[in-house]
């Protein structure tokens, strides 16, 4: 997962909401507690699956209680005041050759 400035082409910037950070993923779906712990909105993946057991997690504008929830284009999550987007981005060739 990336969190991308420059890379955004005008077509993804005007799918992020306002007021919401884009994050790209390389693969779909990635577990909501996974993408609370690499964007750094929790600590460690038990306190990401804390936050989420405590209801402090809005995915889509709305509370969401379960830790291992598949993410995928275009769903939004909200943690305190932070706000991101997610944009699934296909891996260019020499990504998938280096794996």
């Amino acid at each position: 997962m990336t969190t991308t400035s420059d890379r955004i082409d005008s077509d993804s910037r005007a799918s992020v909401p306002a007021g919401y950070r884009l994050v790209e993923i390389s693969r779909e779906p990635v577990e909501l507690y996974k993408i609370l712990k690499f964007e750094g909105l929790a600590e460690s993946g038990g306190h990401a699956k804390a936050a989420v057991a405590a209801g402090e997690v809005r995915v889509n504008g709305k509370v969401e209680l379960q830790k291992r929830k598949k993410i995928l284009t275009g769903d939004t999550i909200e943690v305190a005041d932070e706000k991101i987007s997610i944009q699934f981005v296909a891996p260019s060739a020499a990504d998938e050759a280096a794996q």
